[in-house]
């Protein structure tokens, strides 16, 4: 590894004692993989519940992709209320006490719409159970976690 030092000393004549300080900064020879480091950057990303929610956004993409031509109305309904869980979760992480429950009830309210679309999807027999049963339980672990964070 090369590594370019520039040194400036500057000695006064009249001194004794010179004391001479360098500084040398260099690069780092081993980063950190990514298996090593934290999840995430920011507290709101290790949090369960905010884990949870992003698994149920991807899980929703994956069930308004087989929502049937023509209800585009209710695809779009649980895609909006999917991405409103996380990033109500994370807002509300950087609030303090009454503001951050009032974005974890925002998130919860959310989650709990996810749930009345999956419903919905249900009773009029667009998707089946067994395609909504990962998405249901991924939700009640979310709304679970939320009530404890609203509390």
């Amino acid at each position: 590894m090369d590594v370019d030092v520039d040194v400036d000393v500057d000695v006064d004549v009249d001194v004794d004692v010179v004391v001479v300080v360098v500084v040398v900064a260099l690069p780092s020879t081993k980063l950190p993989r990514a298996a090593d480091r934290n999840h995430g950057m920011f507290g709101f990303q290790r949090l369960d519940a905010y884990q949870a929610a992003t698994k149920f956004l991807a899980e929703a993409a994956g069930l308004t992709s087989k929502v049937p031509r023509g209800q585009g109305d209710l695809a779009d309904q649980l895609r909006r209320a999917a991405l409103s869980v996380p990033l109500n979760i994370a807002e509300g992480s950087g609030k303090f006490d009454r503001d951050a429950r009032r974005f974890y009830a925002i998130a919860r309210g959310s989650a709990l719409e996810c749930a009345a679309v999956l419903d919905a999807l249900a009773s009029l027999g667009l998707l089946d159970e067994d395609e909504l049963a990962q998405g249901r339980s991924l939700l009640e672990r979310v709304v679970s976690m939320l009530t404890v964070m609203i509390r």
